[in-house]
């Protein structure tokens, strides 16, 4: 499992390691119902506190990516929810930052440009969604 983290950043790591995941599972490393490490092993290996793990956790539980079960640990929820309510999030989201992008300097083409790119480093695969 490749999971950077960079404990140097303003973010926290929790939010770093949630937001790996998310990308993982986005493009395949994770497969869906396939089970994520323990809180210990994963905090073992990226030399952190099991509560940053848990928390990162919770929070993936929490926003539909994850399911927990005490017995099997954390899996890659089955289905995600691609709802009207996420869809709103999501536009609200890239709303901001198409504007922080205008702010500072970015026009609309290289803004597309940019979103096409990341898009493409993903390597999506289609056959991995629901």
């Amino acid at each position: 499992m490749i999971i950077e983290l960079n404990y140097t950043s303003d973010t926290p790591i929790y939010l770093q390691l949630r937001n790996e995941i998310v990308k993982g599972i986005a493009s395949g490393q994770f497969k869906y119902g396939e089970a994520l490490p323990t809180v210990r092993t994963l905090a073992k290996e990226l030399q952190v506190n099991n509560m940053t793990v848990n928390k990162a956790y919770s929070l993936l539980k929490q926003e539909g990516y994850i399911c927990i079960d005490r017995r099997h640990g954390a899996k890659v929820q089955p289905t995600i929810d691609n709802s009207y309510e996420y869809q709103e999030k999501l536009a609200n989201e890239l709303e901001l930052l198409a504007s922080e992008a205008i702010v500072k300097g970015m026009d609309k083409e290289d803004f597309i440009d940019t979103c096409k790119k990341l898009l493409q480093s993903i390597n999506y695969d289609p056959s991995i969604a629901k």
